[in-house]
């Protein structure tokens, strides 16, 4: 797939309401999901009407895995996670994002997928802010 004029792509508004923007990355925009019961990021790549990695090139496809990876690190080095969840489910969101979770044995959904887990449980804005600026200094 070949990537769009970025004046083209536009954040679905369902994603755009349910996060925190963190940083734009060579490809993609790194967002903090705002549900505080997991420490869970969600990457974008700000390519117009993608809804499918095998849509992208290899190119993309690499750059687009070396970020996830980045971020899963990142995760994992700021919450000390157990395990980390990866994810590109796309059935209500259509457009194109990776979901990166931390998960822990004592967390609200374990051993269980996070989707359909209660109810999201907003960030404090001050918390919201400290993680976010925590994720900036990292990327």
């Amino acid at each position: 797939m070949t990537p769009y004029p970025p004046a083209e792509f536009t954040l679905d508004p369902r994603l755009q309401a349910d996060t925190h923007f963190i940083a734009s990355l060579s490809l993609c925009d790194v967002l903090l999901m705002n549900d505080s019961r997991f420490p869970w990021l969600i990457l974008v790549p700000r390519i117009a009407r993608a809804t499918e990695i095998v849509d992208l090139d290899e190119p993309l496809k690499s750059t687009l895995w070396r970020e996830v990876d980045q971020a899963a690190l990142q995760l994992r080095a700021l919450t000390s996670c157990e395990k980390l969840n990866m994810g590109a489910l796309g059935n209500i969101v259509r457009q194109l994002h990776i979901h990166v979770i931390g998960r822990y044995a004592a967390d609200a959904a374990w051993p269980g997928p996070v989707w359909g887990c209660g109810s999201a449980v907003p960030y404090e804005d001050i918390a919201a802010k400290a993680i976010v600026n925590n994720f900036r200094s990292r990327f």
